[in-house]
């Protein structure tokens, strides 16, 4: 194919004219990084590629901090890619009276959307729909949570033009916002505002490679095999080897006990389904479903921009270490279309699911009864020997988290700054790229749409989509491996362009991406 003419005959640094940047990430960069940290000493090492990792080493490297982050597998391997991907204000934790955990979610949020990465982040209006049998305390208590969330959204100086005044629907403005609503009974809803991110393992990407443009080294593939306060013995290329540190820092999500034994985690799987749009009347906002007899506690549907309906969400406990990566059982895609099916008129059935994912949840260990009730609040912990882990916490709060743990870590270095710092690509909506760039890699990469169009200039065949019916671009395969650290045909398929989670889309693209993988390398 053309493909193979044009990459094997040109070196992918040759596709970049004018295009450099201090963030990209390649293998060759990669080498680099892990000899300069076996060779120095830095000031912080950070074990974990996860969004938690990712944000302390944007946060040091913005305080002048030399810093290095060494991951097992690849970026976003663990928790951070399966999240309902949602960067919201914490309306459930004001349900179960966490009023901290919901005011730090809603600062969080503000700053995502208006500074930090505006460019992954829309705005998603949710409607929960009331129907004549509705439990009364629901209809009375939830405009009640709705008006106290919006205080706060008002307080953290989110403006109305970014995410509207919740309201009331009637039942015709509810059908209008999502159509496949079930029609008898309906007596109403609720509108609300929140954030929809377009990918939380790219957001994950984009704040490692912001750190890596600020110095950051980032090492994939080098498995940490134990840890001190200024030591960790790493596993990587073949090799052991110790590298050194002023301070060491654990945010190793799910695997932190592996390290730190001290720190006690109780893990919880959440699952989602990923339904066909057109089942639920390709519904134009999201769709929340209180659960019955679990006040505070709902399913949802959230309609994407770039493909299927996200549905969820589970809270199981998961008792023992888990080995793997989970699936999503089959219980828990039964218990969500269970409990979403009655609000829409057509019901839900397996045959509506095009796919699903799973992911555990490190929650810090308390006395709850389960783990639904556990606070999303993080903890830092210090050791006797100096070493600091990050656990808990959520994904809209992870430069918050980062910003604790290197308050904690007490090294001589400047302010945080990451409070008002854009990540690459990040910039408001009006000043994106012109016409003529796709709307969908606007969507995904910002400012930096421009350059990731610009690979088909060596080939045109890139432009298109790598299959019928899946929306991923051939661009954005070469973008992966050449700037985002992607060094496997893997990489590519569950966490740069995540064609995994959608069996269909995954058999019928995976030849394509191969070809484009290995004609870069």
């Amino acid at each position: 194919m053309l493909i193979v003419h044009h990459v094997a005959s040109v070196s992918p640094r040759a596709w970049q004219p004018g295009h450099m940047s201090s963030g990209d990430l390649d293998h060759q960069r990669r080498s680099r990084d892990l000899e300069s940290l076996r060779r120095e000493v830095s000031d912080v090492l950070v074990v974990g590629g996860g969004i938690t990792g990712a944000g302390i080493a944007l946060d040091a490297a913005t305080r002048g901090l030399s810093v290095g982050v060494i991951e097992a597998e690849d970026l976003a391997f663990g928790t951070s890619r399966w999240s309902s991907r949602l960067a919201h204000g914490g309306l459930r934790y004001l349900a179960h009276g966490d009023v901290g955990v919901a005011w730090e979610s809603a600062v969080e949020r503000d700053r995502l959307m208006q500074r930090i990465a505006p460019h992954l982040i829309r705005p998603l209006p949710h409607v929960m729909p009331f129907y004549a049998d509705s439990p009364r305390r629901d209809r009375l208590l939830v405009p009640v949570g709705l008006k106290a969330a919006d205080l706060m959204r008002a307080a953290a100086g989110t403006p109305r033009s970014t995410l509207g005044r919740p309201r009331r629907l009637s039942a015709e403005e509810a059908l209008e916002a999502a159509p496949g609503l079930t029609r008898d009974g309906l007596i109403g809803a609720t509108l609300h505002w929140d954030g929809q991110l377009v990918d939380d393992a790219r957001l994950v990407i984009s704040v490692a490679r912001t750190a890596a443009a600020h110095g950051a080294r980032i090492v994939t593939r080098a498995r940490a095999e134990s840890v001190s306060g200024t030591e960790v013995l790493v596993h990587a290329d073949g090799d052991t080897f110790t590298l050194r540190a002023r301070q060491v820092i654990v945010a190793a999500g799910i695997w932190t006990e592996e390290l730190d034994a001290q720190t006690p985690l109780v893990l919880s799987r959440g699952s989602h389904v990923l339904l066909d749009p057109a089942a639920l009347g390709y519904p134009r906002a999201a769709v929340t479903v209180p659960v019955s007899g679990d006040f505070g506690r709902y399913v949802f549907a959230l309609p994407t921009a770039d493909g299927p309906v996200i549905a969820g969400i589970t809270d199981v406990e998961v008792p023992d270490r888990p080995v793997t990566l989970p699936a999503a059982p089959r219980d828990d895609a039964r218990w969500i279309l269970e409990h979403l099916a009655p609000a829409f008129a057509r019901g839900l059935s397996d045959d509506d699911v095009v796919g699903s994912y799973a992911g555990f949840r490190p929650l810090v260990a308390d006395a709850a009864s389960s783990t639904a009730d556990i606070s999303r609040r993080h903890r830092i912990a210090r050791r006797p020997d100096g070493l600091i882990t990050v656990t808990g916490g959520k994904l809209t709060t992870y430069r918050r988290m980062a910003q604790d743990a290197l308050d904690a870590a007490d090294l001589p270095a400047g302010p945080c700054r990451t409070a008002s710092l854009p990540l690459l690509g990040a910039q408001r909506r009006h000043a994106l790229p012109p016409t003529g760039i796709p709307g969908r890699l606007v969507r995904r990469y910002g400012t930096e749409a421009t350059r990731v169009a610009s690979y088909a200039d060596a080939d045109a065949a890139l432009r298109e989509p790598l299959a019928p019916g899946v929306g991923v671009l051939g661009v954005e395969v070469v973008h992966a491996v050449i700037c985002e650290g992607a060094t496997t045909v893997s990489d590519v398929m569950e966490r740069r362009t995540r064609l995994s989670t959608i069996p269909a889309h995954d058999a019928a693209a995976r030849a394509r991406v191969e070809e484009i993988v290995d004609a870069l390398r």
